[in-house]
């Protein structure tokens, strides 16, 4: 009786992991869309930062990542392998909106590449769910939270937030739909709720990460690229 369970045990055990490396392997196929951007300023070491590909040689990254003067930064991509010079097609800024978008030469990248094009959400996202972070190397899980959680100043302006600070540029998918979601920008800080002597009380809980949702990606990107 014993051995029947301890076997069962074993299949139950078996099955879960099963499961949970089918979910890690669906995540990390969205990596797939992830790449490097890097820039080498005059005088100044090359700084690397992440974005996403979007389909057709373009690549969305925060206006950060390129930097002040990105046509004197010589900004390249890291994509598939392939390190390729890339033109900014437009940048915004800290200030207003976080986006640089990028174009590489897409005759330069593998086909199956090219065929891809990355679909943005289109429902703006809801408090508790779930999304992927995807860099080039790895993704990590994480959920929408609400602005409520970060300091009432900046509520109106970063709305759109993680739970924790993610790293700038990187991409976030929904879990459920694999649909594009935004580009980390910043990072802000969080509360927390605790009891304390029978009461509820705010206390500060680590970083938020803020990203640019898509709604602001998709009027971002000029009509005459988009697709």
């Amino acid at each position: 009786m014993r051995l029947a369970a301890w076997f069962g045990y074993i299949i139950i055990a078996a099955g879960y992991q099963s499961v949970s490396a089918y979910a890690q392997s669906l995540d990390d196929s969205l990596r797939v869309y992830a790449v490097n951007v890097v820039k080498t300023p005059p005088f100044v070491k090359q700084v690397t930062g992440y974005g996403i590909y979007l389909g057709q040689g373009r690549a969305i990254t925060a206006a950060h990542v390129v930097g002040n003067w990105p046509f004197f930064t010589h900004p390249r991509v890291l994509i598939a392998g392939l390190d390729l010079p890339a033109k900014v097609i437009k940048e915004g800024s800290v200030e207003q909106t976080d986006l640089a978008l990028l174009s590489v030469d897409e005759e330069r990248l593998p086909i199956s590449l090219r065929l891809r094009r990355n679909p943005l959400c289109k429902d703006p996202p809801q408090i508790g769910t779930n999304v992927i972070i995807v860099y080039p190397e790895k993704t990590a899980r994480s959920r929408i939270i609400s602005p409520r959680l970060i300091p009432p100043q900046y509520r109106g302006r970063f709305s759109s937030l993680i739970a924790e600070a993610q790293g700038s540029g990187a991409g976030v998918f929904r879990a459920d739909r694999k649909c594009f979601l935004g580009i980390i920008s910043s990072k802000i800080s969080k509360y927390g709720y605790r009891e304390l002597n029978g009461s509820i009380v705010l206390e500060e809980n680590g970083f938020a990460g803020y990203f640019v949702p898509a709604s602001t990606i998709a009027d971002f990107i000029p009509p005459e690229f988009r697709f």
